[in-house]
């Protein structure tokens, strides 16, 4: 009380004043902190677009598959492959595209995916092998497109998210091919070579 007594009127009011002026310096930045997601190219758009719904191409497969044969791997990589296609709908949300997938199972709005659907599940669905080796072929095809992905991309965000997907279907092929294995099958690469493959193996 002694300190503010020797304050004068006017001088506390300058004070306010200046704090006034200090408070609506700090509230208002001088500039937007909001940051800007750059465009993707029409390439690099199309590409994602694609890999959303060919992940739904593998879960949908395995899907029923697994209903089919009751193979517990069919089950374990739809469970994978519902978590890529998140990934992807995260990528196409934060690039404002619209997302292609059907609600329905086995429905696509690419024609040539709900055509190579069709002929995936008629495969797998002669005998449990037939159905092992269409999953290890959708992961081959799969490993292929991701690399195109990323090669095709100078986002650093969707390269990682592609790194990630193609580490998961390397896996899956791994669990594939030992499914075969245990039923006395060896599997032979139909799609990549047979050094890529071999790699992938031994990893």
């Amino acid at each position: 009380m002694k300190a503010a007594s020797l304050i004068t009127k006017a001088a506390m009011i300058s004070v306010l004043a200046t704090s006034s002026a200090v408070v609506g310096l700090v509230s208002t930045p001088a500039f937007s902190a909001t940051s800007t997601v750059t465009a993707l190219s029409a390439s690099e758009a199309k590409t994602l677009t694609f890999m959303r719904e060919e992940e739904k191409l593998a879960r949908d497969v395995y899907t029923n598959l697994y209903q089919l044969w009751r193979a517990e791997v069919f089950y374990n990589i739809s469970l994978s492959e519902q978590k890529h296609m998140d990934t992807m709908k995260k990528k196409l949300d934060k690039y404002k595209l619209p997302d292609p997938v059907l609600p329905t199972v086995g429905a696509f709005s690419d024609p040539d995916l709900q055509a190579l659907y069709n002929t995936l599940l008629a495969s797998g669905s002669v005998t449990l092998i037939d159905g092992l080796k269409v999953g290890a072929t959708i992961e081959e095809v799969d490993m292929i497109d991701i690399q195109h992905a990323i090669d095709g991309t100078t986002h650093t965000d969707l390269k990682t998210a592609y790194q990630n997907l193609l580490e998961g279907s390397k896996n899956h092929l791994r669990a594939f091919v030992s499914a075969l294995g245990a039923q006395g099958v060896t599997y032979t690469p139909q799609y990549i070579s047979q050094e890529f493959f071999e790699a992938i193996m031994d990893d």
